[in-house]
């Protein structure tokens, strides 16, 4: 697999997989880190879903997974999570406006 894009590494990923919801029903779901790691290359890119990097696989999956979890609020949730147990940031933006 070509690395292109924005992966999770193992440790980022370790902690966030157990704030994913759990109780899908249908079809089995694909890669978690796979998709995540997409939505986040798109998001952090600024760029369309069209243009993920297939490696990220179905940009149609990727767009559906960010939405389905945006209008659960689970995106919301997980940020809450992982900012409340986070020490001081690694980098800090000023703006000096």
């Amino acid at each position: 697999m070509i690395r292109e894009g924005f992966w999770l590494t193992d440790d980022q990923f370790a902690r966030l997989s157990p704030l994913l919801p759990s109780d899908t029903r249908g079809k089995p779901r694909v890669d978690d880190r796979r998709v995540i790691s997409g939505i986040v290359h798109v998001l952090k890119s600024g760029g369309r879903w069209v243009d993920a990097p297939p490696q990220h696989g179905p940009r149609k999956t990727l767009y559906n997974r960010f939405v389905r979890r945006a209008a659960k609020g689970v995106w919301v949730e997980i940020f809450h999570a992982l900012a409340a147990a986070g020490g001081p940031p690694a980098q800090v933006l000023i703006d000096s406006s």
